[in-house]
């Protein structure tokens, strides 16, 4: 009873991962500023991050855990770099 529970716990937060993905993929795409769209990125690189942890926990394996790990490190270095660059016009000093 409680692994079913459980299995319907995990598919409904994947589900509405992907909707608030999706709603973050409109918000990249219409704007209307760019802090908007880089708010909206970040957003969508967490969105990924514990999708893949879910579909960890229902596979089992580990390999999504590690691929949710790589996304996190790359999301914050790509919403960093973004923010300097719309701060400062540049990336790199």
């Amino acid at each position: 009873m409680s692994h079913e529970l459980l299995a319907m716990a995990i598919m409904l937060a994947q589900v509405l991962l992907l909707l608030a993905m999706g709603f973050s993929i409109v918000r990249m795409v219409r704007g209307p500023r760019a802090q908007d769209r880089v708010v909206a990125l970040d957003a969508l690189y967490v969105n990924a991050m514990i999708l893949l942890l879910t579909i960890g926990i229902r596979t089992g394996s580990l390999l999504y855990v590690e691929a949710g790990l790589i996304i996190a490190l790359l999301g914050f270095a790509s919403t960093v770099a973004l923010s300097k660059f719309l701060m400062r016009g540049e990336v790199i000093e």
